[in-house]
């Protein structure tokens, strides 16, 4: 063994010493690892030879195992690295922005993996800018998830304050943060789940007056509000920004959600429903109630079309609203189109 440590020590060193490319030595070296092998696979025991260097090939089957295994370790972390980055880094060189930390790369490994995401998909996220409009039953599973997959910039605005009656089902916020502004205790939550992410809170009410120059700053838009101006208001917005919608609603045991999308020829929010509803057609959650985690539910189907619009994974719900039932287990979706003489989105809007 002491012969065998001597010649690898020269081989590696003394290469180096004479200026041999990295390469060539590794090749030497795995040349006298065969040779070795050999020497104690082929002759006999008690050969002066195969005493000097080991005297057992098991010895040596071993350690070709260890370096074969630490290899292929290394290999299988770069090519996640590669994958995730699209490049390698180069040696002395700082990471751009948008490389990814090895925190980062095991983090969102299961995504890195997902063909449909892999490393471009998880760089798209980590790219993506994605406002969400209230930070309540809807707002709070979405803002989660989206933190968790690692979206690069997440806005999130709302005029209100976390109130006991909340908690039931808002479960991005906690018993302490009541009389809090929903959008830092929101905030809180999904940098500590997700330091790698930035979040933006924006303590008031979504506007006409900021909606032009908020939506500027972002490319996805998720609706999560609970009354009718408020949608109108961020829909309209959003047409005339041409960003993609996202909107939910919730009503007791059931929700819907659909993808709004009129500049890729889906139809808006308001070719869906022109008019609001009468009051008592519509009672909000706190006149007629809401299954606990019913806004889980919808919420989290909100953040998956929000990734698949960034990533191009999969077929978002554009024209395509989903019903679900959480009384009878049941969903279905629908087929729905543009209105041609829609007041926001038609040849002839007026709104």
């Amino acid at each position: 063994m002491l012969l065998a440590a001597i010649l690898g020590a020269a081989i590696w060193f003394g290469g180096a010493a004479v200026g041999a490319p990295r390469n060539l030595r590794l090749s030497l070296l795995a040349l006298l690892y065969l040779s070795l092998l050999g020497v104690n696979l082929l002759f006999p025991d008690g050969h002066p030879l195969r005493e000097a260097t080991g005297g057992s090939a098991a010895l040596w089957l071993l350690l070709g195992g260890a370096v074969l295994l630490i290899w292929g370790y290394r290999r299988l972390l770069g090519g996640l690295r590669q994958r995730a980055t699209g490049s390698v880094t180069p040696v002395g060189t700082t990471p751009a922005s948008d490389q990814f930390s090895e925190t980062e790369l095991n983090r969102y490994a299961r995504h890195i993996v997902l063909r449909e995401l892999g490393g471009p998909g998880q760089k798209a996220l980590k790219k993506a800018r994605v406002l969400v409009v209230g930070a309540g039953g809807l707002g709070a599973p979405a803002l989660q998830y989206l933190a968790a997959a690692g979206v690069g910039t997440i806005g999130v605005i709302d005029d209100d304050v976390v109130e006991n009656a909340n908690l039931q089902r808002q479960v991005i916020h906690k018993d302490a943060a009541i009389g809090t502004p929903k959008v830092f205790s929101a905030q809180a939550e999904m940098t500590a789940q997700n330091p790698f992410v930035t979040v933006r809170p924006y303590h008031r009410r979504f506007t006409e007056e900021i909606a032009a120059d908020l939506l500027a700053d972002y490319d996805l838009v998720l609706d999560g509000t609970d009354n009718f101006a408020t949608r109108y208001l961020v829909n309209a917005a959003c047409v005339k920004a041409r960003v993609p919608l996202i909107s939910g609603a919730l009503s007791q045991w059931e929700g819907q959600l659909s993808v709004f999308d009129p500049a890729r020829d889906a139809p808006c929010y308001r070719c869906i429903f022109p008019e609001a509803p009468a009051p008592h057609l519509a009672p909000s959650c706190a006149e007629a109630g809401v299954l606990g985690p019913l806004p889980g539910v919808v919420g989290a189907m909100m953040a998956a079309e929000a990734i698949k619009l960034i990533t191009g994974a999969g077929t978002p719900l554009r024209g395509q609203m989903v019903i679900y039932d959480a009384l009878y287990g049941e969903s279905r979706t629908i087929g729905i189109e543009r209105r041609p003489d829609c007041a926001t989105c038609g040849d002839l809007a007026t709104i």
